[in-house]
């Protein structure tokens, strides 16, 4: 089960493959500046991982407009993540979290996805300034997306 609501967030570094390079995110960077929204995906090259990064994509404005940076975390390497936010035009960042280390802090463990290993089960969650947890969310399956609207509507009462 994901950590509640109210929860001190985890903090964590992991990597990102952008145009510079690999760089590393971490959450504590927004702690005083701004909300983050964290997003867990099972896979990049997937079809509902796909979509849900796509969708979030195109309304990125809308999460910047409510003082918050959305991070995507799956088990992907850099290299794989940053090949498929090119093909796909994914401009979130993505994080890879290949040693499983944050999956775990987040307890959003997804074992066995389709017997290939365990990846990050689909979770939201959405952190204010201060590193609280104020939105948690694992879906059902894999195949279901979060609450997007509950996620928004969460960041407009941090605003």
């Amino acid at each position: 089960m994901a950590i509640p609501i109210g929860t001190k967030a985890p903090d964590f570094t992991l990597k990102s493959k952008q145009a510079s390079g690999l760089v590393d995110v971490k959450l504590s960077a927004n702690l005083g500046k701004k909300n983050t929204v964290l997003l867990f995906f099972p896979a990049a090259f997937t079809s509902v991982c796909t979509n849900e990064m796509c969708e979030i994509s195109g309304g990125i404005n809308d999460y910047a407009g409510l003082n918050a940076e959305v991070i995507g975390i799956s088990v992907d390497t850099p290299f794989a993540q940053e090949a498929w936010a090119k093909q796909e035009k994914i401009s979130l960042t993505l994080a890879s979290d290949l040693n499983k280390e944050v999956i775990k802090k987040y307890d959003v463990v997804f074992p066995m996805l389709a017997g290939v290993g365990d990846t990050a089960a689909r979770a939201a969650f959405v952190i204010d300034k201060n590193g609280v947890v104020h939105y948690s969310e694992q879906t059902p399956t894999p195949k279901d997306l979060p609450n997007f609207a509950k996620v928004k509507e969460t960041l407009a009462k941090l605003k």
